[in-house]
């Protein structure tokens, strides 16, 4: 095991559990200025769709790549981490209802709607969304106005039509329709890759980095997304359900298009290696101090769950 993987898996873990502390403090039972009450039932749904461990990627993406440049402060950073990875919750919530993915088990643990109702987990999913917004905007992230303007502008398009939701929507005909190569990648790219490129082109953002900067970690960013995607596909053909904490081989059984499906196990493992260096050439203007984000990129690439 390499000292950088080393410092990576540190990393990844003291960062997760930064994440899952502020978290923790965000969905506690203290009521905010101008909130008038919070609901219990509805706030333990929101903590069970977002205490529930895992690697916390998207904020230790926007965190590192914040990291590249000196001088950040490292609380806005970790705010605005806490606030994607609750974007990234409520879409695993909605996700997994009925309507759409129809999940009993996220986490290894009971999905929202199981654990609690489909009404308690449409509207756990709609607060952590209102909510991300909040974390950013509140006076607690300490960023220049222009900053934060910046911010919510790339997460609400990351999130929305033209992103993650839109990509969602564009999944689920896809079982029906089954889309060509092209469509596929814009399917990913919007689904899975939309939030990943706003992660590694937040930190920029939060850093005040220069439009060159900025391009260049949205670029990183774009090419992980593409890369978590495939590794993901591969997972959910190859791996099983306990090492994964959720269903698996449902893309299969739902007859959805996915590159992997199309291309098969050995192209998928060659285009993970491109794309890996890819993010390498990609990240080689910051010399040593983009060590973290190109072991993320293998991380990334060659995950088990």
């Amino acid at each position: 095991m390499s000292e950088r993987y080393q410092e990576f898996q540190s990393l990844l873990k003291g960062n997760a559990e930064a994440v899952e502390a502020l978290l923790a403090t965000l969905l506690s039972g203290s009521v905010s200025a101008d909130e008038i009450a919070r609901p219990e039932r509805l706030l333990a749904a929101m903590r069970h769709g977002v205490l529930n461990g895992g690697k916390r990627l998207r904020p230790f993406l926007v965190i590192e790549s914040a990291a590249l440049f000196p001088g950040v402060e490292r609380t806005a950073a970790l705010r605005v981490g806490a606030a994607l990875e609750c974007i990234h919750c409520y879409s695993l919530v909605h996700d997994d209802l009925p309507a759409m993915d129809d999940d009993d088990l996220r986490r290894g643990q009971p999905t929202v709607h199981i654990a609690f109702d489909e009404a308690a987990a449409i509207l756990a999913g709609d607060s952590l969304l209102t909510l991300a917004f909040d974390i950013v905007a509140a006076p607690e992230t300490r960023l220049p106005d222009a900053t934060k303007t910046a911010l919510v502008l790339a997460l609400a398009r990351a999130a929305g039509i033209g992103g993650m939701a839109g990509g969602q929507a564009l999944d689920l005909a896809a079982e029906t329709d089954a889309p060509d190569e092209a469509g596929i990648v814009t399917l990913q790219k919007m689904k899975t890759g939309a939030l990943l490129r706003f992660a590694c082109e937040a930190g920029a953002i939060v850093a005040g980095a220069s439009a060159g900067d900025r391009q260049t970690l949205r670029r990183y960013g774009e090419t992980v997304g593409l890369a978590f995607q495939i590794a993901d596909d591969l997972l959910d053909l190859t791996a099983d359900a306990a090492t994964m904490g959720k269903a698996t081989g449902k893309d299969a059984d739902r007859g959805k298009a996915t590159l992997v499906a199309r291309r098969g196990q050995a192209w998928a493992e060659n285009r993970l290696r491109e794309l890996v260096a890819e993010a390498e050439a990609l990240l080689a203007p910051f010399s040593h101090r983009a060590g973290i984000l190109i072991e993320t990129a293998h991380f990334i690439a060659n995950r088990r769950n």
